[in-house]
């Protein structure tokens, strides 16, 4: 039988694993966030070929480690077997396929197994725009707030409607129609571009992104500190948006406010990259600068307010390896009631200033 993954395909790239040596993160701490991430079957077998691909297929090997105990972000890249060729199945995003491959080539390296047949097939724009067509909502110049901890920012006793791999949830924030959103599935890196493409297509007027980032800045301690801001370092190139928030967010207590650098992947953020970003910028995450250019080419405002989880310039006891102990999901609740007191307090400011009504 022929292989699916056959090294003379051109659109394959190879994935290289890492020098965990350099990275911001400890190895021992880098391999722990490596094993809650890579699919069972390739912790517990070795495969002659393994390629990850753009592919939400839920019928395909559902991994184990898949996140339990709450809502959202808790599927995985699935798995399909053919063989001794292992093709894994990511959302379809440039960002997630490529961070996924390294993820898995780098483990293997750091666990003493072969690391050179692991490969990724980049997908094409029209195979992320259409996964993301099934998307549908009624949406007339509603603020659609978007990411993580939703189930502790929406009302409890509110309910959540499902579409396939989402939910939503309607609302009301300082007499403004809000839309909550999530999503079942990692929207990595430029999938979450997509998505702010898409909420502007159904008729958002606004859309906020709640979500993690991590700190460059030294003696900032993860989970304690909020960030924001308006600009982001997108594939070498600063880009700004209309701020859904202006002023507002960066005057509260508690909040920091710099600019960001899009990163499509935590394994390549090395001292040596820490170095050549620390001294300009504040944050760093996948998401926010494919969301901000998405934004300002629709025409509409976007703003973000995330919780600061770790930091690449200093190590704290709380970073990404150990997102799921007690004492961080605690300070991470408290944190997710102060971004619920900003946005209300942001439309009560200022209604006028903010989209609403008939587009």
């Amino acid at each position: 039988m022929t292989t699916l993954l056959a090294k003379a395909d051109p659109g394959l790239v190879r994935a290289a694993p890492i020098d965990p040596s350099g990275h911001t993160m400890s190895r021992a701490r880098l391999l722990r966030y490596l094993e809650i991430k890579v699919h069972h079957l390739i912790q517990d077998r070795d495969w002659e070929s393994i390629r990850v691909i753009g592919g939400y297929d839920r019928t395909a090997v559902v991994s184990r480690y898949e996140k339990g105990g709450k809502l959202f972000n808790i599927e995985r890249p699935t798995a399909e077997i053919h063989g001794r060729d292992l093709v894994v199945k990511a959302f379809p995003g440039a960002d997630y396929v490529q961070h996924y491959a390294l993820i898995i080539a780098t483990y293997l390296a750091m666990t003493g197994r072969p690391a050179d047949m692991v490969t990724y097939q980049p997908p094409r724009q029209d195979e992320y725009r259409s996964a993301l067509d099934v998307l549908d909502l009624q949406l007339d110049g509603d603020l659609v707030i978007v990411g993580w901890g939703l189930q502790y920012l929406a009302r409890g006793n509110g309910v959540w409607n499902r579409g396939p791999g989402y939910a939503w949830q309607r609302s009301e924030l300082a007499g403004r129609p809000v839309v909550y959103l999530g999503f079942l599935h990692s929207i990595w890196g430029d999938v979450a571009g997509q998505v702010v493409a898409r909420l502007a297509e159904l008729g958002a007027g606004d859309v906020v992104y709640v979500g993690k980032v991590g700190s460059l800045s030294p003696g900032i301690a993860p989970n304690t500190w909020l960030a924001t801001g308006n600009t982001s370092l997108v594939r070498g190139a600063l880009v700004s948006w209309d701020d859904f928030f202006g002023d507002y967010a960066a005057a509260q207590g508690g909040v920091q406010s710099g600019l960001h650098v899009s990163s499509p992947s935590i394994l390549l953020e090395n001292r040596d990259w820490l170095a050549q970003h620390t001294a300009s910028y504040a944050f760093v995450d996948p998401e926010i600068g494919p969301m901000g250019v998405a934004a300002r080419q629709a025409g509409i405002k976007f703003g973000y307010l995330h919780v600061i989880s770790n930091n690449l310039a200093t190590h704290y006891p709380a970073d990404l390896s150990n997102e799921r102990h007690s004492d961080v999901i605690h300070r991470r609740a408290v944190l997710v009631d102060r971004i619920r007191t900003i946005i209300t307090g942001r439309l009560a400011a200022a209604p006028d200033n903010i989209s609403g009504g008939a587009r």
